[in-house]
């Protein structure tokens, strides 16, 4: 039985078989692939649920679609974090785009994602793809201008994942872009993280000029509810911009639709008061 209980004392729970189907200890963390009766595998980092292969696309599909279809034509796309091969394999879907860099900071992620979660990671040897195992607060500072859309798809800031929540990378990252660039990233639960959703808004507001929050569930995670920001130096309201495109990937999403992309953005009051206070 796999369970996270968070800080808050209340959690999930999932029937899994006794023992891991993978279990190594990286320089980094704990990775483990558990297999479950009525979710598939799971990816797990530290004991901390990461994804299900029966509702990764809650995740995926929301991270990509949403600020991919805000972009008029997305060429060049970096995923930061994302090890997991989801987001890659979502972004592939974009017919426009040509070359998809993804910076993952522990091999193992990668590794164990490839042999035990191939309907996820299956992209990641795709001939757009370059992978690099770095730490992305290195890989991004000598970026100028170099990305369409950047996905930073990090864990939570603990661990590897802390240093990429600070003014500096956010501004490393902003240098990246492209004019008309777009940022995406996951930016924890509104119920069960709002400290750290809080202090991540702060963060983003202090480098790009409009930063919004969306929303959407996903029901292995904390809360059962998710939120990401969609940070931008010319969009102020993130609508669909090439809506041939959009309704092409909708054909084949199981989440993403363009009422939708309209719908993420309208988010209850709670989280639009965490977002703004920040």
């Amino acid at each position: 039985m796999y369970k996270e209980i968070t800080p808050n004392g209340y959690g999930i729970a999932i029937e899994t078989e006794e023992k891991p189907l993978y279990s190594a200890q990286s320089e980094f963390q704990k990775v483990e692939i558990l297999s479950s009766k009525g979710l598939g595998n799971i990816l797990t980092l530290d004991g901390l649920m990461m994804t299900t292969v029966e509702d990764e696309f809650f995740y995926h599909e929301m991270i990509s679609h949403i600020p991919l279809c805000s972009h008029p034509c997305p060429e060049s796309v970096l995923v930061i974090g994302g090890g997991d091969g989801g987001t890659v394999r979502e972004v592939l879907r974009h017919q426009t785009v040509k070359n998809v860099e993804l910076c993952e900071i522990d091999g193992l992620v990668i590794e164990a994602s490839k042999k035990f979660l191939p309907t996820i990671a299956g992209k990641l040897d795709d001939t757009r793809v370059k992978v690099f195992v770095e730490d992305a607060i290195e890989y991004i500072k000598d970026k100028k201008a170099c990305y369409d859309v950047v996905l930073i798809d990090s864990t939570d800031p603990m661990g590897p994942g802390e240093g990429l929540f600070t003014e500096e990378f956010y501004t490393n990252v902003k240098n990246s872009l492209k004019e008309g660039g777009i940022v995406a990233a996951q930016s924890e639960s509104p119920f069960a993280n709002p400290k750290e959703m809080r202090m991540m808004y702060r963060l983003l507001r202090k480098v790009f000029k409009h930063v919004k929050p969306y929303a959407g569930p996903i029901p292995t995670y904390p809360g059962g509810y998710w939120s990401w920001a969609f940070c931008s130096e010319t969009l102020e309201v993130p609508e669909v911009a090439d809506m041939q495109r959009a309704k092409e990937i909708e054909k084949n999403s199981k989440l993403y639709n363009t009422d939708l992309h309209k719908a993420v953005f309208c988010v209850p009051n709670f989280v639009r008061k965490i977002a703004e206070d920040a």
